[in-house]
């Protein structure tokens, strides 16, 4: 695998992780309810797409270290994910 390749995907990789990440923490801490029922009331209110929307903005961050580190081809991949991740809103605030 090239390194340009490999740069991206990491990009990639670290853009999903960071967007769980972002799922996780908004779930657990920013939610006032518990795990569980915060989960049922956005599968309830069909909140999916806005709840993925938040979740991405810690790929900002990513992007702008890796911009920072010179690290191109690494945000490359992030704004790649990002843009996977705002289509996939789109398409469930449609769904």
């Amino acid at each position: 695998m090239g390194t340009v390749k490999k740069d991206l995907l990491i990009g990639v990789l670290v853009a999903l992780f960071a967007t769980f990440g972002g799922v996780f923490l908004y779930l657990e801490y920013f939610s006032k309810y518990s795990f569980n029922d915060t989960l049922q009331m956005i599968s309830e209110g069909e909140l999916y797409g806005k709840v993925l929307a938040l979740a991405a903005i810690p790929n900002l961050f990513v992007f702008f270290i890796f911009i920072k580190k010179k690290e191109d081809n690494k945000a490359k991949g992030v704004l790649l994910a990002t843009i996977l991740i705002a289509l996939t809103t789109l398409i469930l605030k449609f769904i």
